[in-house]
């Protein structure tokens, strides 16, 4: 872990970037840039970084031996205590790496959760952390120790026992056990809060987005929230809901969540679905991009790769085009307004467009709101779990070979579905 307490010397670490086959310069130079950023945010000094061209990884030390051995020549002038890797490393990688160096040795995903570890404040968060560390400590333990001989076998036994690594893995086995069954009541406690508001059938809008790109900062000029909002990565994962009102009276729930990475380890996707559940069941996502950042584009991807992995994809996104104040040219506005038809540009720092967001979202949220009932067959179970994903399902009921169910819908779906909308007197009366 990168050490940060007061009175300890601020870490000095060195950063390594593999330019590999299908990888160009240019996107490995971006890489670099934000694990810059991250070790920042982790609280190390970056001192200097060093790249290799090379087709593939190498088994033994991720890079070629001999440049291994030219950066541990480096250590003594630059006073590194830590090296870390863009990309993740095998066990074996780490060992040898760490044997060679006598340095801590980090990758990317170590890296991560190391920050996640720092930032997290509540019983939630800590617990998805833990769980996060130990699936990605378990395949690893054999570096965690040197003493790996025989323990004593007792009296009544036949063999010389268990070593220590397989006591240390059996425990840690347990221990992930655990922290499986806490999350699960986690999830369960969160799916009686959601019931909870679905009853008083308020939308919930999902804020997403990049990290850094300034979600919280707008949830608290929306709702006066009080969230912690610092231009750091990862600045705040405890996911947090408050509640608006628009203009025409109708309230909705916008609820923070951490923010999506390129790259973000699955361990941690894994770890964290208690949290992105939230994503999941939410009617609107609001996605917030930093359209100050040279590599907008690839940040927007990263998130609908996440989004998609957690399976919400396809609901309906409101894009909110942040940071708008920090453009040395306003052109960029025009242009990604117009690549994506709906978004809004904003500061929510300043509070620049901000006017024009909130009437926006009234409309969203309006366009799809409207009570319908369906009457579709059995057979399109590919389109009635589409219903379940994106939209709002109030009633639901199993009728011979059809199934009837009352929903909120978005547009998108409404062309899809109009074959199967049911016109009986009764369902009139029902979408009143």
């Amino acid at each position: 872990m990168i050490e940060t307490q007061p009175h300890r010397k601020q870490e000095r670490a060195l950063l390594i970037g593999l330019e590999k086959e299908g990888v160009s310069k240019w996107d490995l130079r971006d890489s670099l840039e934000e694990l810059r950023e991250l070790a920042s945010s982790a609280g190390a000094q970056v001192v200097d970084t060093v790249t290799q061209k090379l087709q593939k990884p190498t088994a033994p030390f991720y890079i070629g031996k001999g440049k291994a051995e030219l950066i541990k020549e480096s250590f003594q002038d630059q006073e590194v205590t830590s090296v870390i890797f863009d990309n993740e490393l095998s066990p074996a990688q780490g060992r040898n790496l760490e044997n060679l160096f006598s340095r801590k040795v980090l990758d990317r995903t170590q890296l991560i959760l190391d920050i996640f570890a720092q930032r997290a404040r509540s019983r939630e968060g800590r617990l998805q952390i833990e769980l996060a560390q130990l699936q990605y400590l378990l395949p690893r333990l054999t570096r965690m120790w040197t003493h790996l001989s025989r323990q004593s076998g007792g009296i009544g036994t036949r063999g010389p026992g268990e070593t220590q690594l397989e006591v240390d893995r059996r425990r840690v086995q347990e221990r992930i056990a655990r922290l499986e069954r806490d999350l699960n009541e986690v999830r369960k406690h969160r799916a009686v809060q959601r019931q909870g508001r679905k009853r008083h059938r308020w939308p919930v809008a999902a804020v997403v987005g990049y990290t850094n790109a300034g979600k919280s900062t707008l949830l608290n000029l929306l709702t006066g929230a009080d969230l912690l909002a610092e231009d750091k990565l990862f600045a705040t994962l405890d996911p947090t809901t408050r509640s608006l009102v628009l203009p025409n009276k109708q309230r909705v729930l916008l609820t923070d969540t951490v923010g999506f990475l390129r790259n973000l380890p699955h361990t941690l996707i894994e770890s964290f679905k208690a949290t992105l559940e939230e994503v999941v069941e939410a009617d609107l996502l609001i996605h917030v991009v930093d359209l100050s950042h040279p590599r907008l584009d690839e940040h927007m991807a990263a998130v609908d790769a996440v989004i998609k992995e957690i399976g919400a994809y396809g609901k309906q996104t409101m894009v909110v085009f942040n940071k708008i104040d920090a453009l040395p040219d306003r052109d960029l506005v025009q242009v990604y307004r117009e690549k994506f038809p709906g978004s809004v540009a904003i500061s929510a720092r300043s509070r620049e467009g901000v006017d024009e967001l909130v009437p926006a979202l009234q409309n969203v949220l309006g366009s799809w709101r409207l009570r319908c009932r369906y009457r579709l067959p059995q057979s399109e179970s590919a389109l009635l779990a589409e219903v379940h994903r994106v939209g709002h399902v109030l009633e639901l009921r199993y009728e011979g070979e059809f199934v009837e169910l009352v929903a909120h819908v978005p547009p998108q779906l409404e062309q899809r579905l109009s074959p199967f909308l049911d016109h009986s007197p009764e369902a009139a009366h029902s979408a009143t």
